[in-house]
Formats: C-alpha cells, structure tokens, sequence
C-alpha cells in the first residue's frame, strides 16, 4: 500500500464528549431535510461493502446482521452498500438487477426499521461496474490474450539487437515474450497491453471499439431507473447514484474520459451521462422520492478531475435537482499498485486509494479531516449557485467538537464517518445520551481495509475478537472473528 514520503505515525488525539445536554442541543443532533425525507440527526454511515451477500447477490442473515448493528446506533442514514443494477455474477456482493432481489432488500429494510426504532434512514448505493480480469501469468497471456503483430517482431529486434525475429516462429517469440525481462516487455508491448499484462485486462469507458461500451450512453440510464425502482418497491428511503471512485460513473465524469461522441472531452460532455442518469432515475421514482449522488472532491491521478471539476460537478447536479450531494476522494485504478500473479487490481492501494482511506501513517497533514477543505469549497460552490442541497462531508472524523465545529462553519451539512462507525456502531448513541467516554474510538490503521482487499468479511479489530463465543454470534469462515461489535447498553438500561 502506498504511503505519503516521511510519513510518521500519528496518533489518536484525546478528546472531551459532550453532555447529553451539549448534545442535545448541537447541530450534529439536529434534523436535516433531505428532499422529502427528514433525517432525524445529521449522522451519516456511508456505504461499505462488508461480503456477506451470497454469490448470486441475495441478502444473507449476515448482511441483517451487519446493518441492524449499525442501526441500533440511530444514526441520522446509512447507506446500503454499493449494489449492482445488473443481473450478472459479482461474487459475494449485492445485487438489485432483477426483481426477484427486492423481497430479500424489503426484508433487509424492515430489520433497520425496527432495530433503529424507526428513526434511521435507509438508501441503498447503486453501482455499475466494467469487467477487470485477474492478473494473468505471463505465459496464459501470451498464449491467450496477445496477438502478434509485425511491429512486436521490429521491436524485440531492437531490443534485442537481432533480426531473427522477424521471421521467427509465432510459438518461439510467445514463449520468449513469456520469459522475458520487464525491460525488454516494456519496450515490445504497447502501454495498453503492458497493463493488461502486470495489472489484468481492464475495461474503460473510452473502449469505444467494443460495441457494449459504445452503447453504455444508452443501456445505463435504464438500468439505473429500473433498479431504482426496485429500491423504491423494497422500501428505501432513497437511492444514493455511485458516482466515485474507479467505477463506470466515475470514469465518466473523470478528466481522463476523452470520448469523442458527446459523453467525454469537455466538462458539458463528462457531465452529460451522469445527468441522464440522473433524469432517468427521478422520472422512475417521481419527484417525491430522495435520490442524490457520491462522487469525488479530487481523483488524486495525473490528468484527473480536482476540486475545481467537482464544483462545477455538484453545481450541476443541484442544479438538475439531485436531493444530496455526498463527496468522497480518490480510490482510482490508474496509480493503483501492480496485484499479484492470479489477483485483480484494487483500487486502493496507490496514492489516489490512499487519500481515499488515509491511515495513521501519514504526513504531516495526518489523516484527520483531511478532505474537509476541499469539501467544504464544493459546498460554497453549491451555495453559491443558490442551491441549498444538503452536502455529506466525510473522512477521518471521529470527534464530536470538531464535527460541530465544521457544521457551523457550514464545510458541510452532514457528517459522514465509516471506519469510526464499524469501530464503534454505537457511537453516535454514546455521544447523544452523553456517554462519549465509553466509545472506542479507530485507531485508523485500515486493519478493515486489509481484509476488504483480500475480499473476506470485514470486521475491526476493536472487536472481532471479543466476547467471541457469545450465544448466536456470527463469525467468519474461518470461524476466528466474529462478524458484529458486541451490543452495547446504556448504564441506565442495565439492571441494578
């Protein structure tokens, strides 16, 4: 994983929580409109993506599971994790590409509604993704994926300073490509197939010789409102549009998107996709009905869009109506780091994924509100335009005082916070009764992003292994972790 030069650990600052009074009467703790629904408190939990659905998509126990413990916290929304709109294997995550998915997600909503008391708010995250293939040994490549072409031949004969190449059997230049060096590789294959090569192949939106890229203008606005139906059927409170990080909506809006048919190249043209989605969705689900999007205050990639793009970005999208804007950073393929023979790429292990989920082994910035800034002049851009769309801020929050203090200053009108959430579900609890000294707080060290990489089920290790042989605790495959935070109750619920 990458990490920012001289980085130096930081370390958890100590903090003084409020009275249940403060709380009571603080900003944090105040309602919130978000287009027809009103959020109780202004406490978000963003979407994460925990591997507990069933390799066909479906909603599992553990899946309840893992959003009624956040739900028993109260907080203001959480926001199901990202969810794809087709029918199409994605392993264990899931899915709302079909109708038969929406008695399991109806199921899911009613146990947030009764765990929460009926007090949280509950979207779902609706994403496409492109196909990305594992990291092939060099070998399958050659023999599968590449195709030899003369200017190949020229080059190796360069590099190689032998002309036998040229009239070489194809069998014996594939198997030499095979073995050869990295310089050698470097100077023979072109940079799209060197990628394919060292990181997996990987499609882009700018793929415009594939006909189902092509046409992705005119199949996504569909599926979109389709699936956004289907959540409306199951009862969510709303549907958040995933718009960041490395998927198909993000790349759209990305400065590296240089389509020339009307959907890439100039801002009016990266934005162009993301709007007719957009128009698709609220046409599906009607003007009652809360749908906002997340996308990125800066994609941290050499040519990529920074916050001057996300301004305008949101600007349009309150413009077009969007009832929420929530900002996230970076989390991109581009910079990501080489995955190992037979793994996929993650997107989160360059800069770009750094800035995304920045750990105490950071600059001298350290990773605390550390996007609040750029955040917080995508805000007054919007405000600007004469739109008063709420506007979710995240990244490294884990302080009441300074969340109040960022809601006054108006950086924003919601407070996202992940980590701290999956450290301690109850956190947002403990601070409204005034009990924000039995929190445990994130250490920040991505122990939770670690096994997010390596696709198992998600846990902190705050907690993972505490009270483990507790009566009906779920655990992991391997039976060592278990899959929620214990259950917290307040000192005055407990017996005497």
């Amino acid at each position: 994983m990458w990490r920012p030069p001289n980085s130096r650990k930081h370390s958890i600052s100590a903090t003084a929580w409020p009275s249940s009074a403060e709380a009571e009467s603080s900003i944090l703790f105040s309602p919130i409109r978000v287009g027809q629904a009103t959020l109780s408190q202004r406490t978000w939990v963003p979407a994460m993506v925990p591997w507990r659905a069933t390799d066909d998509g479906y909603v599992t126990d553990d899946v309840i599971d893992w959003y009624t413990r956040f739900a028993k916290g109260r907080p203001g929304a959480i926001v199901v994790e990202a969810t794809g709109i087709r029918d199409i294997p994605s392993g264990p995550l899931l899915r709302i590409g079909d109708d038969r998915f929406i008695s399991g997600l109806r199921r899911l909503v009613d146990a947030v509604k009764q765990a929460s008391g009926g007090q949280t708010k509950l979207f779902i995250q609706l994403i496409d993704f492109l196909r990305v293939r594992r990291r092939p040994p060099a070998e399958k490549f050659f023999r599968r994926f590449f195709s030899l072409s003369n200017a190949h031949r020229a080059r190796l004969c360069e590099v190689t300073d032998t002309k036998t190449w040229l009239t070489a059997d194809e069998n014996d230049v594939l198997a030499y490509l095979s073995t050869a060096s990295d310089e050698e590789q470097s100077a023979v294959l072109t940079k799209r197939e060197l990628s394919d090569l060292r990181f997996g192949a990987r499609e882009r939106v700018t793929d415009l010789h594939l006909p189902h890229i092509l046409s992705l203008p005119e199949v996504l606005p569909g599926l979109f409102r389709e699936a956004a139906v289907r959540a409306k059927k199951a009862g969510f409170d709303g549907v958040e549009l995933h718009y960041a990080h490395a998927y198909t909506m993000a790349s759209f809006l990305s400065k590296t998107n240089l389509r020339q048919d009307g959907y890439g190249g100039d801002t009016s043209g990266r934005l162009r996709l993301p709007l007719e989605v957009f128009e698709a969705v609220r046409a599906g689900v009607g003007s009652n009905y809360p749908v906002g999007c997340r996308f990125l205050v800066d994609e941290v990639i050499d040519g990529g869009s920074e916050v001057g793009d996300a301004c305008h970005y949101a600007v349009a999208f309150a413009g077009a109506g969007m009832d929420f804007i929530s900002l996230s950073k970076g989390g991109k393929f581009d910079d990501a780091q080489e995955p190992k023979v037979g793994h996929a790429i993650y997107p989160y292990t360059g800069q770009s994924g750094y800035e995304c989920m920045p750990s105490v082994y950071s600059d001298e910035q350290g990773p605390f509100y550390r996007n609040i800034a750029l955040m917080a002049q995508v805000r007054q851009a919007v405000r600007a335009s004469g739109a008063d769309t709420p506007i979710i801020v995240a990244g490294g929050i884990n302080d009441f005082w300074r969340a109040e203090e960022l809601l006054s200053r108006g950086d924003g009108d919601i407070i996202g916070a992940a980590r701290q959430s999956l450290a301690d579900p109850d956190w947002f609890l403990k601070m409204r009764l005034g009990h924000g000294t039995a929190i445990r707080r994130c250490k920040f060290t991505n122990y939770c992003e670690a096994l997010d990489t390596r696709h198992k089920q998600v846990t902190c290790q705050l907690w993972d292994r505490v009270n483990i042989d507790e009566p009906k605790v779920g655990r992991s495959h391997d039976g060592k972790r278990r899959l929620t935070a214990p259950h917290w109750r307040a000192p005055e619920e407990e017996n005497p």
